[in-house]
């Protein structure tokens, strides 16, 4: 079973699906709390039976449309283990740094295949809270990489729409660092 899959076997939309290329909408909150509630436990859940299958050293995310919901929910998992996980309710870049570099990612939505993505090394995003607040949240490198490719699943994006017009994805068994940290210069 090739791994994407075996993903799709998980509950996970795979590329070519409609709802990975709409913008997601957004929750008016707090007056859809309740639905919000409900699509983050489904994102959980969709994580955590992922998590039992295949292991991620970089930390993981996942987007609402991944899972076929169509709204402006994700949760990323930091690489940290100890780490909580970050749950994005309507985020929004609201700065980000000139400085970036171009790492390896991966896409459950099709995970036979990485790709060399140039992100921000440092991100400032604005979420809402299930009471309707704004949040503010600086990120940096790995996590900054992380939510930068989950907010771009809710704007409808996959990563090769971010990847050098030249490059392309590389098929996963010719990618070497799997399990690995992404590195960075201190």
């Amino acid at each position: 079973m090739r791994p994407s899959q075996q993903i799709q076997s998980l509950g996970v939309v795979q590329q070519g699906d409609p709802v990975l290329a709409e913008p997601a909408r957004a929750f008016d909150l707090p007056t859809e709390r309740e639905a919000a509630e409900q699509v983050i436990e489904k994102l959980f859940t969709a994580m955590e039976r992922i998590g039992q299958v295949h292991p991620f050293a970089k930390g993981m995310g996942i987007a609402a449309p991944q899972i076929g919901i169509g709204r402006a929910a994700a949760i990323v998992r930091p690489a940290s283990p100890d780490a909580p996980a970050i749950v994005l309710l309507n985020p929004r870049i609201a700065d980000s740094s000139d400085e970036a570099d171009e790492q390896f990612e991966g896409c459950l939505s099709f995970f036979d295949v990485r790709g060399l993505v140039p992100r921000p090394l440092r991100m400032t995003v604005e979420t809402t809270t299930l009471d309707g607040q704004v949040a503010t949240n600086t990120y940096e490198r790995g996590l900054a990489r992380l939510i930068h490719h989950e907010i771009d699943h809710l704007d409808g994006l996959l990563y090769t729409a971010r990847m050098a017009a030249s490059v392309e994805p590389i098929p996963v068994e010719q990618y070497r660092q799997t399990g690995q940290a992404w590195s960075y210069e201190q």
